[in-house]
C-alpha cells in the first residue's frame, strides 16, 4: 500500500470510502503513542482526538437552535393576521386552528400517557395486606453470630429488619404512654 499522504491537497480521490480511510492514516501516522502528549489541553477542555468537538454538543447546539427558529417561526404564523401573510407572499400555510388544536392534543397526551402510567403502577403493586410486600425471593433473615470469648464482635451481614421490629422502635413508647 502507498504511504500517507502529505497533504490534503492529495486526498483527492474518487471515493469517499477511500478519504475517510485516507484520514485514518494520516491521524493515525501523526499521532504519538507517548501517553503524556495525549493529555493535550484541547483534550481537557472537551474536544476531542481530532482537536474538533464533541458530536454531543454538536448536536445539543443544532437542537437549540433549531428549537428556538421553530418556535418563532410558530409563533409569526400564529400571531400575524393573515392580510399581512399574503402581502409578504406566503399564501401557503396550514390553517389557523393547528395554532391551538397541536399543543392541546399533545398536552392531553401528555396527561393521559402520565394517568395510564400511574394507573398501571397501582394495578401491578401489591395491597398492603400482601406478603409480598414484605418479603420477596432477595429477602434475608438476620443471622446471629456469637462470638468467642475475647474476640471482637464483627458488623453484622446485611438483612431485613422484621416488621414487628420496626413498629417496636417506632411506635413502642407511644403504646406506653
Amino acid at each position: 500500500m502507498s504511504s500517507p499522504p502529505s497533504s490534503p491537497t492529495s486526498l483527492v480521490v474518487s471515493s469517499p470510502r477511500k478519504t475517510l480511510s485516507l484520514l485514518r492514516e494520516r491521524r493515525s501516522s501523526t499521532f504519538s503513542s507517548d501517553p503524556e502528549e495525549k493529555k493535550s489541553p484541547a483534550a481537557v477542555a472537551g474536544f476531542a482526538a481530532e482537536h474538533g468537538p464533541k458530536p454531543s454538543e454538536v448536536y445539543g447546539f443544532v437542537g437549540s437552535i433549531t428549537t428556538v427558529i421553530a418556535t418563532v417561526i410558530y409563533l409569526v404564523w400564529a400571531y400575524t393576521p393573515e392580510p399581512w401573510l399574503h402581502s409578504l407572499g406566503i399564501t401557503y400555510y396550514p390553517s389557523k386552528h393547528w395554532a391551538l388544536a397541536v399543543p392541546t392534543f399533545v398536552m392531553v397526551t401528555v396527561a393521559l400517557v402520565i394517568a395510564v402510567y400511574i394507573g398501571l403502577n397501582f394495578m401491578v403493586t401489591p395491597p398492603p395486606t400482601s406478603f409480598s410486600t414484605m418479603f420477596d425471593e432477595y429477602s434475608r433473615e438476620p443471622s446471629t453470630f456469637v462470638p468467642l470469648e475475647g474476640e471482637e464482635k464483627p458488623i453484622e451481614p446485611i438483612s431485613d429488619l422484621d416488621i414487628s421490629y420496626v413498629n417496636d422502635l417506632m411506635f413502642g413508647q407511644a403504646s406506653k404512654l
